[in-house]
């Protein structure tokens, strides 16, 4: 789930620490000097999250930090590439990172990751099969699995009043300055990639070329591209069509029960988003907690029942409520599974897609 990087950071008001905080883990805390001085004198452990909006719920946060006597600081990142550059131009201090699919194996590639000792994390069983060894990290050694789902169109009932099935419906230009488009190149040239039949991992710098033309044209139609609050945009009906994720879409039916989602007949993206920790993390003992932690069947429920979006814990499922379960905009089906694609490092050819992004962004 590329624009500026938004970030808000989230203080939550833990208790003292623990007594199930082992000595261990609290002498390496200390020794990493990741504690934090309250005006009462008292010294806390924090822990840095960075994640994606609405990516993880309150209660699992304020649990965490109660169980465990910490502090949990959030920041928020718009996209993949955000992510990147935020941890490539030298930001320091995060213990928690939320990176997709293809951006673990460009992070694995770069150096950027700390193996996971994955003693401390037994939870790992509960993860599904199908989360376990992918192919941009086959032993687990620096990611583990969190939430998955797709990107496709969110619309509002009310204006669009024959359901659409085709990303052709972004093009249509009776809506325009009403359609909001992902601030991510890849989600967005992506979905300019299925409309024309092609791969979302092209690397033929001639398919790219088209997927940008088309976003390009369609810029006049835009009123926002957003990544992190398009719901927003369709709850105060300000837009009527946003291209986005199934479970950012999802919790605005909560508000607006006229949105819905589909994913179209083109097909379009699944991603996976993963636990992992950047090398160099201050408080690299407490992040594997809290990756265990978030891998418990009740927290992992919880934290779907509150974002809406999929969990690869497979042992969660019983702590999520029916509706989501059975909701196939959420749980897609196998015959809408086959027609997506994860997206992929493309290599060298992700500065033809960061060349065409700019190009589109610098467009009237």
């Amino acid at each position: 789930m590329v624009a500026h990087a938004s970030s808000l950071t989230i203080n939550h008001q833990p208790s003292t620490i623990s007594h199930r905080l082992s000595p261990l883990f609290a002498a390496v805390v200390l020794a990493a000097g990741a504690l934090t001085v309250l005006g009462c004198g008292e010294r806390k452990p924090t822990l840095h999250l960075y994640n994606w909006a609405d990516y993880i719920s309150p209660e699992a946060m304020s649990g965490f930090e109660k169980e465990f006597g910490v502090k949990v600081v959030q920041d928020l990142f718009a996209s993949n590439e955000d992510l990147l550059a935020k941890l490539q131009s030298g930001a320091k201090g995060y213990d928690v990172i939320v990176p997709s699919d293809y951006m673990v194996r460009v992070m694995i590639k770069q150096g950027m990751l700390a193996e996971i000792d994955l003693a401390n994390v037994p939870n790992l069983k509960n993860l599904g099969k199908r989360f376990r060894g992918q192919d941009y990290d086959p032993e687990n050694k620096y990611s583990v699995g969190y939430l998955y789902g797709t990107a496709g169109i969110g619309y509002n009932s009310e204006a669009v009043k024959t359901p659409p099935d085709s990303w052709a419906i972004l093009w249509d230009e009776k809506f325009k300055g009403r359609i909001c488009m992902m601030n991510d190149a890849r989600e967005t040239l992506g979905a300019a990639l299925k409309y024309l039949g092609y791969s979302l991992n092209t690397t033929n710098p001639d398919e790219i070329a088209k997927a940008k033309d088309l976003l390009i044209k369609q810029k006049p139609l835009v009123r926002k591209y957003d990544s992190e609050s398009p719901q927003d945009l369709l709850i105060a009906g300000e837009v009527a069509l946003c291209h986005g994720w199934s479970g950012t879409i999802t919790l605005a039916t909560k508000e607006k029960p006229a949105v819905k989602y589909l994913i179209p007949k083109e097909g379009g993206s699944i991603f996976h988003d993963n636990l992992c920790i950047p090398k160099g993390a201050r408080n690299k003992r407490m992040a594997e907690e809290f990756i265990n932690y978030l891998l418990r069947p009740e927290i992992g429920g919880g934290i779907t029942n509150v974002t809406k979006f999929p969990n690869c814990n497979e042992a969660a499922k019983p702590f999520i409520k029916k509706e989501i379960l059975e909701n196939p905009t959420i749980y897609p089906p196998d015959e809408v599974l086959d027609k997506l694609e994860p997206i992929r490092d493309v290599g060298q050819a992700t500065a033809l897609y960061d060349r065409a992004w700019t190009e589109i962004k610098a467009s009237r």
